[in-house]
């Protein structure tokens, strides 16, 4: 389900009205004087996060764009850098985007609990409170109290313990799972970055020096940033400060990093099985049966993962799906596009499907957003015959600018400059799209104007 180009952070895995991201944003309602959130993110993956924010009422978020990914330190530097520039003095909470935390109030207490430490100058990280010896997962060995109430020092951090070493953490009761979320003042964290990690911090700082805005995204100069080191906040900053606290955490925590781990947060029937989409469960126990386009009939499983969604379907023993890395691998050296793509794909102007595809054509069907517009274009290679069965269309096929309604259509030879527009502001356009040619890749786009600024 999670692609290169749709990762989990934008999917509805445990609530089917919010993703992943949404609910990492509304987690934070309750909170009193918490400003618009600052989302950095993936270059390609701006107008999902854009489209997501905008649903969740988050209109005034900024979206700042990594042109390359160099893990967590510098993502958090360039938001502690923005920030900065219009609230010098505000408290950042860091939060990945794609965690389940179950009970929310017990994870607002504990920001709560973390608020005074930060202000003083601390690093604070929260400790996830062990509910068994998990081997997939950092730990964090706290110390005495830090004078504050729910606050202790942290001994030292750990990285994924073999079994015997993770019961003997979860025996002694000192050990927190690191869950990867932090509260610090913005100059607290770059002055500590900038001890421990200079070179991460100056490229930063260069990256930074050259922003440029373009409607809600914010970018930082693509030469400098991808010249940063590539490193965790834990390595860069958190593992060599003397400013690091660990509040102690409680709230039903999960990083869903698998699905053994979503099978763990999900409603179950009578026998442990966790069922969605259209299923049929006889005899099975403790399995995890997911149907996106069809029936799913599960006969005499235990333990066992099967999800089918339009274009793969996987079938795993539940203590082997964190293999499923060495399938990601084979497929990605046989070239397949499943580890990028779903078969659906999302543009910043909406999506398209492929339905059929076969020798020298395929049919996609094309969703327009309300008020959308495609880009001017041509293709070297194929033709195209669009018909629209939803709302209207605004044409330019070669020289000619026109309007269709459903069940009208028109043909685009090769070459010809073309576009479509979505005139309605409220409404959507979907159009069955059949392309013929001897070459039908996506690359085979020549673009004129856009409006996202695409090339």
């Amino acid at each position: 389900m999670s692609r290169g180009m749709y990762p989990k952070q934008f999917l509805n895995l445990v609530d089917s009205n919010a993703t992943l991201l949404q609910q990492t944003v509304e987690r934070l309602d309750g909170l009193e004087g918490v400003r618009p959130p600052i989302v950095v993110c993936n270059e390609e993956h701006r107008f999902i996060a854009a489209e997501q924010l905008q649903k969740d009422g988050k209109l005034n978020a900024k979206i700042l764009l990594e042109p390359v990914g160099r893990n967590t330190a510098p993502a958090v530097a360039l938001a502690a850098m923005l920030s900065q520039q219009t609230h010098a003095t505000d408290i950042l909470l860091v939060m990945p985007a794609d965690h389940v935390i179950a009970n929310k109030q017990a994870f607002l207490d504990a920001v709560q609990n973390a608020m005074a430490p930060a202000n003083d100058g601390f690093l604070v990280t929260f400790g996830i409170e062990p509910s068994g010896p998990e081997t997939g997962y950092g730990y964090i060995q706290r110390g005495a109290k830090a004078g504050y109430d729910h606050v202790f020092d942290v001994t030292t951090f750990h990285e994924k313990p073999a079994l015997t070493r993770a019961q003997q953490f979860l025996k002694s009761g000192d050990y927190y799972w690191n869950g990867g979320i932090f509260v610090f003042t913005a100059a607290t964290y770059l002055a500590e970055l900038q001890q421990h990690s200079p070179g991460v911090y100056a490229g930063c700082t260069d990256a930074m020096s050259q922003i440029s805005y373009d409607h809600d995204f914010v970018r930082v100069d693509e030469k400098t940033f991808a010249e940063v080191e590539s490193i965790s906040i834990d390595y860069a900053v958190m593992e060599h400060t003397e400013k690091a606290a660990v509040v102690p955490l409680d709230a039903r925590w999960s990083d869903v990093g698998s699905w053994s781990a979503l099978w763990e947060v999900l409603p179950k029937d009578e026998f442990g099985n966790v069922a969605q989409g259209d299923t049929v469960i006889q005899d099975s126990k403790n399995s995890h049966i997911y149907a996106e386009t069809k029936v799913v009939a599960a006969l005499g499983l235990n333990n066992i993962v099967v999800v089918e969604t339009d274009d793969a379907v996987l079938v795993a023993d539940k203590t082997r799906v964190q293999d499923i890395k060495s399938v990601v691998d084979q497929l990605n050296k046989q070239d397949r596009t499943h580890t990028k793509h779903h078969r659906k794909v999302y543009r910043p102007w909406g999506w398209y499907d492929s339905i059929d595809v076969g020798p020298n054509f395929q049919v996609k069907r094309i969703r327009v957003n309300p008020g959308a517009k495609l880009s001017v274009q041509k293709h070297h290679h194929r033709a195209e015959h669009w018909v629209v069965v939803e709302g209207v269309a605004q044409v330019r096929n070669g020289d000619e600018n026109f309007t269709l309604s459903a069940n009208e259509s028109t043909y685009i030879p090769i070459g010809a400059i073309h576009s479509l527009h979505n005139p309605d502001t409220q409404g959507y356009l979907e159009i069955i799209e059949v392309q013929t040619g001897s070459y039908l890749g996506e690359d085979d786009i020549v673009r004129f104007e856009d409006d996202y600024g695409r090339v």
